[in-house]
């Protein structure tokens, strides 16, 4: 588990990071995200001991980085954005060599071999580094991160510069470590912390701004008040009947089809749920819902809204690092 507690860094007069607290549980892949400048690069840094912070704590699986750095990586795994590999050096020659630079106890052949076929390398194992593909060298990478099998995984843009079908095959592979292994992802791919990401956490100008799961950011932001619908049935007639439910703000017509089916955007009050009140009212009077979802945001939507400045009440006890189920 990876747990971070009023967390702050400060350069001169500049906080970097100011007062975050989130945690990944185990068995859990988490999102993080920020634009530019938002202090996610300086978080990372200290989960991984590279910088100390100048005020709180960051335990990986209990052990405060600060006090104990060398229990502490002993747990972790690391990638970062440019591989640390050696150019010159076989696949082979370079995993030993971070196998003994991290005192790994693990029986070493079998240890290596498992890794390998894990991230699918067993046949570039005696070839030179520096002959591989940008996609082989991510995989390496992702090899000596796995190195005496790590508790914690913490990747950095693990799919930067590779192309769609590596991008998929590294995507399935950390959904797959996350099974055993907690995961901090930090990517600038939106669709990939979708696709891979239990949580996500966002950070913006040095604060957390969000710490939940897409669904319920998606849910909090858009809210189920808001509903788009395709009826069949009399535009005007089912106009008139929406709009006399109780609750209901605001009913507007956007466009209209062949065989009398129409699309509906409902607003209803914030808090107020008229789905089935929705539902009676169409089948008493013998329409047909075709179509009922409510207006939820994309993750592009979220992180745009979540970073453009924009006041989100609602997440409020999200942003201080407690999952809401």
């Amino acid at each position: 588990m990876i747990e971070v507690i009023n967390l702050t860094k400060q350069y001169g007069d500049k906080k970097a990071v100011d007062n975050i607290s989130f945690k990944a549980d185990d068995g859990e892949v988490l999102g993080f995200l920020g634009p530019n400048g938002a202090g996610k690069s300086t978080t990372m840094n200290i989960l991984t001991g590279y910088i100390s912070c100048t005020d709180g704590k960051a335990l990986i699986d209990g052990v405060d980085i600060l006090e104990d750095p060398i229990k502490a990586k002993q747990k972790i795994g690391y990638l970062p954005e440019l591989p640390p590999l050696y150019m010159d050096m076989t696949v082979k020659e370079y995993l030993y060599f971070v196998y003994d630079l991290k005192k790994c106890k693990l029986p070493k052949i079998s240890h290596l071999k498992d890794i390998c076929s894990l991230v699918r390398i067993e046949h570039v194992y005696n070839r030179i580094i520096k002959n591989l593909s940008k996609g082989y060298r991510q995989r390496v990478g992702l090899a000596q991160a796995l190195i005496g099998n790590p508790k914690v995984l913490i990747l950095d843009e693990p799919t930067v510069g590779l192309d769609p079908k590596q991008i998929i095959e590294i995507r399935t592979l950390i959904k797959k470590l996350g099974k055993n292994h907690t995961v901090i992802l930090s990517s600038h791919i939106l669709s990939e912390v979708q696709a891979v990401c239990d949580k996500i956490v966002v950070i913006n100008e040095g604060k957390i701004v969000a710490n939940d799961t897409e669904e319920h950011l998606s849910q909090k932001l858009s809210g189920e008040h808001k509903l788009s619908a395709q009826i069949e049935g009399d535009r005007d007639k089912i106009l008139r009947t929406i709009q006399g439910i109780k609750g209901i703000d605001k009913v507007v017509c956007d466009a209209e089809h062949k065989n009398n089916v129409c699309d509906f955007r409902i607003e209803a009050k914030e808090g107020v749920d008229i789905r089935r009140e929705l539902f009676k009212k169409v089948a008493e009077n013998g329409w047909y819902i075709l179509e009922l979802k409510t207006s939820e945001l994309s993750l592009e939507d979220i992180f745009l809204k979540l970073t453009m400045g924009e006041a989100v009440p609602a997440l409020d006890n999200a942003a201080g690092g407690e999952e809401n189920d």
